[in-house]
């Protein structure tokens, strides 16, 4: 049986003082990041009614692939810039395909 997609919408709210520092960070982090083999998809987006609300749509074809992400330096490096710069805590979904 093949393993199921990972299929994340992440919201996170960035304080304006720190928007170009996390935006920087999550720039440098996307080419690292869609190179991955088990990445399908992975859109770093912002809000039109709202550019401090980051939002990002993630596919990985594997919990695998998903964990493996994680364990990157250059993922946890995104992480410790959040660190302290949001102005609530991120919101994850896990989506399922019809």
């Amino acid at each position: 049986m093949p393993e199921n997609k990972v299929i994340l919408l992440v919201e996170a709210t960035v304080k304006p003082e720190y928007r170009d520092l996390i935006v920087a960070a999550a720039n440098e982090n996307l080419p690292l990041t869609i190179a991955e083999p088990g990445v399908e998809v992975f859109y770093q987006t912002v809000r039109q009614d709202d550019p401090n609300r980051l939002v990002f749509f993630e596919v990985f074809r594997s919990e695998a692939a998903h964990d493996f992400h994680m364990q990157q330096e250059y993922t946890k490096k995104v992480f410790k810039a959040l660190e302290g710069r949001l102005a609530a805590p991120p919101t994850m979904t896990r989506l399922t395909e019809l």
